[in-house]
Formats: C-alpha cells, structure tokens, sequence
C-alpha cells in the first residue's frame, strides 16, 4: 500500500511539473505576442506623428503602452503620448499624461525631459498674463524645479531663458496694476505693487520705473524718508537711469539737464576733408 502511494506522488508530481512546464510556454508566448503586438501599435503611432495625425499617434501611443506595461517601450509609449498631445496643443491632456508617467515611471531616464515638457506646455498657454496668471505661475515653478533638480541637463539652458521672459512679464503686470492705482490716486496700493516688483523681480527691466515710482509716490503723500531711500537705491544702482533723473528732480526742482551742443563747423570740417580726397 505504502509503494502504491508512493508512485501515485511520482506520477502526479511528473504530471504537475509536465503543466507548469507547459503553461510557461504559453506564458512565454503570449508575452511575445504581446510584445510584438506592442511593437506594431508603437510603429504605427510613429508612422502617424510623422504624417502630422498627432492626436491618432497619441492614443496609438498610449495603445501600445496598454497592451504590454512591463515592456521597456511602455514607458516611452507614455512619454510620446505626451508629446503628440502637446503637437497638437492639446495641453492639458499633455501635462495630465506626463504627470501620470513620472508617477508611474519615476526611475525612467527621460523624467527631466517629461518635467521640461509640462513647464513648456503650461508656458504654451499663457495668453493674456493681466486676466489669468495661473499659465505664469505654473510654468515659472516648472522651470524653477528644472534648475533646481536638473541643472546639467540639455533643458536647463532654456529653462533659464523661459524664466527670465516669465520675469519680466509678471513684473510687468505689477507695473501695470500700480499705474492703475496712481491713476485712481489709491496711493498704499500702488506702493505695494511696486514693492513686489522690487523685492521679488529686481532682475528685471521694469525695476527702474519701480523705484523711481516709489520715490514718487512716497514723496507726495509726505513720507520723505522712504522717498530718500528709494532715490538712493535708483542712483546706486542705476545712476545713468532715465528714471533716476526724475526721481533727482522731485528733490531739486529747479534743476536742468544740460544739453550738449553739437558742433556743426567740426561736422564741415570733416566733410570738406572728404571732399578734398577726390580733388
């Protein structure tokens, strides 16, 4: 009875090894037919970015990405998804699939580039910066995070060019909003835009006009000694300024730029020696 029990295990053991032996091969199988088939969608989607059929490429993309996510592909399925999105200004469903992918693929080497790609497509949208600075504000910490994290990288260079322009024109808009309250004579309001300009855009071109309209408006609500401050912040650092001479005439009224005559009998001079070459 023992032996009999004995080469029952035998047997269902051989059995078993015999199943799982074949059910690896169609796992093996099936993982190729996957694979192929995912290589197919991934070709087709690419054929199609290249015929201009950029939304058909993106869910062709995200198709391939689908039927074989282990694959080494999936993750750059994902990230051209993403781009054909943004090829056809399809933003938000640009930045919503990139942020999908670097959640579901944080170690993949292109991660700075899907990084880039949101601070770019969030850049894409800014329209009107006076109505709706939220494009401003989303693109300036996209590339901030860029140079933070990234700096060595192929994307920083321009990250760094994009986040000068976002400078200027979020300064601008806090130069636009405080000539808005001087004209309403809404003095602290117009002060605080000004102060913002100085204090956090002081690398831009607007923070000449800024001080100068500190200078300003301090002085005529009577507030000299914040109105001397600003004066000789403007002419430290901006002595040739433009800005800095008015601001130097609300303390000296009475003074004149000196203007340089030119000299028309120098400029004959010349003239008649060029003349004289030919004679």
């Amino acid at each position: 009875m023992y032996k009999l029990k004995f080469i029952f295990l035998i047997i269902f053991c051989l059995f078993f090894y015999s199943c799982a032996k074949e059910t690896k091969k169609i796992s093996i199988i099936k993982e190729k037919n996957q694979e192929q088939e995912m290589t197919t969608a991934y070709q087709e989607a690419y054929d199609m970015l290249n015929k201009n059929e950029n939304f058909n490429a993106a869910n062709k993309f995200l198709e391939a990405e689908l039927l074989f996510p282990q694959s080494e592909w999936a993750p750059q399925s994902a990230l051209m998804a993403s781009y054909s999105y943004y090829l056809q200004n399809f933003y938000f469903e640009a930045i919503s699939n990139l942020e999908r992918y670097i959640k579901t693929y944080p170690n993949h080497k292109n991660i700075p580039y899907a990084h880039y790609l949101i601070a770019i497509s969030h850049y894409e949208m800014i329209e009107d910066e006076k109505r709706d600075s939220e494009p401003l504000i989303m693109a300036k910490e996209k590339f901030s995070y860029i140079l933070k994290y990234y700096p060595n990288t192929d994307f920083a260079l321009d990250s760094k060019f994009k986040l000068d322009l976002i400078q200027d024109i979020l300064a601008s808009k806090e130069i636009y909003l405080g000539r808005h309250y001087l004209k309403k004579e809404k003095w602290i309001p117009a002060i605080n835009r000004y102060k913002i300009v100085v204090e956090e855009y002081d690398q831009t071109i607007f923070v000449e006009e800024a001080l100068h309209r500190l200078v300003e408006v301090n002085y005529k609500i009577g507030l000299i000694s914040e109105s001397e401050k600003y004066a000789k912040l403007l002419g430290y650092n901006y002595l040739s300024s433009e800005w800095y001479k008015k601001s130097y005439k609300i303390f000296n009224k009475d003074y004149k730029e000196k203007k340089i005559k030119k000299n028309s009998n120098n400029k004959k001079s010349v003239i008649e020696k060029f003349k004289n070459l030919f004679d």
